[in-house]
C-alpha cells in the first residue's frame, strides 16, 4: 500500500509496545487527533498496569488474537535496534494476518505532496522529506530528520533523528542511518549497512558494511564549575 502525502486513516489505533519510540509515536497520533484504542505491552499487563500515559492496556500480545484486522489499525511502537530484527519479524507477522500499518506524519512534519509513504511509514515531528522521494515499509523517519528530492528508500530502514540524505540517494532495506549523519547526493548505502552517528559519507556503502567518525576524546576539564 502507498499514500502520497498526508496519511489518514478512520479506524482506531492499537499501538504495539510501551517502550521509549512507542511514548514519540503515541504523542504523534495526539498532534493529528487520532482514536487510540489503547496499547499491547506484556509487561505492563505482567504487572497489572491498566493505562499507560492516559491511553487504556488492553493487555499482552496475546490480545491480538482478539481484534478484528478489519476494524483497527496498528502502531508498530518496537524501536529499531542494530543487530535486531524483531521490529520487521512483527510487521511481517501481523500484517500477513492481515492487519493495516498505516503510513504515519506527525502534525509538525513538512512532507511534499509528490512523496510516496509505503505501509506502516512512521515521520515524526520536524522531519523534512522532499519531492519525489519514496520511503519504503515500516521505515522510520525520526524527529527533525532530513531527506531531500528524489530519495529512495527501501523497507525496515531507520533513519535516526537529525540525519540528513542529500538528493538522489539510495538507502536499501534494513540499513540504520545514525543520529546527526550526512550522507551526499547520489550515494547508495547497502542492505543492513550502518552509517554511524555523526559522521559524514561521501561515498558508496557496501551491504553489511559500517562507517563511523573519529573516535570520540575526552579530556579534564580546565574550567572550574
Amino acid at each position: 500500500m502507498t499514500l502520497s502525502g498526508r496519511s489518514f486513516c478512520s479506524r482506531p489505533f492499537v499501538i504495539l509496545g510501551a517502550g521509549g519510540h512507542a511514548k514519540v509515536l503515541l504523542s504523534l497520533l495526539q498532534s493529528i487527533d487520532a482514536d487510540v484504542k489503547g496499547v499491547c505491552d506484556p509487561g505492563l499487563a505482567q504487572s497489572s498496569v491498566q493505562s499507560w500515559r492516559g491511553v487504556r492496556v488492553l493487555g499482552g500480545d496475546e490480545v491480538l488474537d482478539g481484534l478484528d484486522p478489519a476494524q483497527v489499525a496498528l502502531v508498530n511502537g518496537l524501536g529499531q535496534v542494530v543487530g535486531s530484527n524483531r521490529r520487521k519479524q512483527v510487521f511481517l507477522e501481523l500484517t500477513a494476518k492481515g492487519f493495516l500499518f498505516p503510513p504515519l506524519l506527525h502534525s509538525a512534519a513538512w512532507v511534499d505532496s509528490s512523496v510516496l509513504l509505503e505501509a506502516g511509514v512512521q515521520v515524526m515531528a520536524g522531519a523534512v522529506i522532499q519531492p519525489d522521494t519514496v520511503i519504503g515499509a515500516n521505515t522510520i523517519v525520526n524527529t527533525g530528520a532530513r531527506i531531500d528530492h528524489d530519495c529512495m528508500i527501501g523497507s525496515h530502514v531507520h533513519i535516526a533523528p537529525a540525519a540528513a540524505l542529500c538528493g538522489g540517494v539510495k538507502v536499501a532495506a534494513g540499513a540504520f542511518i545514525g543520529a546527526g549523519s550526512t550522507t551526499i547526493q547520489g550515494l547508495t548505502v547497502g542492505e543492513g549497512a550502518i552509517v554511524g552517528a555523526g559522521s559524514t559519507l561521501v561515498r558508496d556503502l557496501q551491504a553489511g558494511h559500517m562507517v563511523l567518525s573519529s573516535p570520540m576524546r575526552i579530556y579534564e576539564s580546565k574550567f572550574k564549575i
